[in-house]
């Protein structure tokens, strides 16, 4: 950030600007939103794993119909552990929304984003910037785009927050420079 001189008591910070970046409106991401785009993305990370119940749910089958071991209880026990481990995740997921620390992933910022960062502000003066480098992975769903930073943190850049479509096709060129969607 580059600090520019207003009085001398109190510094005041500017935000580096790149005249050729693509500039969006402010948006705030929402809470409901935020867990939805949570959900999908830990099920698509996690949809490996979906494949442990299963085998349990199969191999008491195969036990139940040769008459080797017969139960029900493991049938109730898999389905329960599963709902309460995609649960688990769907509270804390929740509960980010409410915690202090984590409020400014939903302020409302406007971006800056051009092929070195992508700038974060608040205003003219504050903001955050965000290297390529930390993007673990971006995809372009239905109504937007999505930057995964890790597991429940990321950036949500719906279609309707670009002030042109030219904008627009700007930021899609660099998401394609930068690999994250396919040319």
């Amino acid at each position: 950030m580059a600090k520019v001189s207003g009085n001398k008591h109190q510094p005041v910070y500017q935000m580096p600007s790149n005249p050729a970046a693509v500039r969006t409106k402010k948006y705030a991401l929402p809470a409901k939103k935020y867990i939805g785009l949570a959900m999908l993305h830990f099920l698509k990370s996690q949809y490996k794993w979906s494949l442990i119940p299963m085998a349990l749910i199969l191999i008491n089958a195969i036990l139940n119909l040769t008459g080797v071991y017969p139960n029900l209880w493991i049938y109730i026990t898999v389905v329960v552990a599963t709902i309460l481990y995609v649960l688990f995740w769907l509270i804390q997921f929740a509960g980010i929304t409410q915690l202090a620390q984590y409020k400014p992933m939903f302020e409302k910022f406007q971006y800056e984003i051009d092929s070195r960062q992508i700038l974060m502000k608040i205003n003219q003066k504050e903001g955050s910037i965000m290297k390529w480098e930390q993007i673990q992975d971006a995809y372009k769903d239905k109504e937007g785009y999505v930057l995964v930073i890790s597991k429940g943190q990321f950036i949500y850049l719906p279609f309707t927050i670009f002030n042109s479509e030219h904008e627009h096709k700007m930021f899609e060129r660099i998401m394609k420079q930068k690999d994250y969607l396919k040319a």
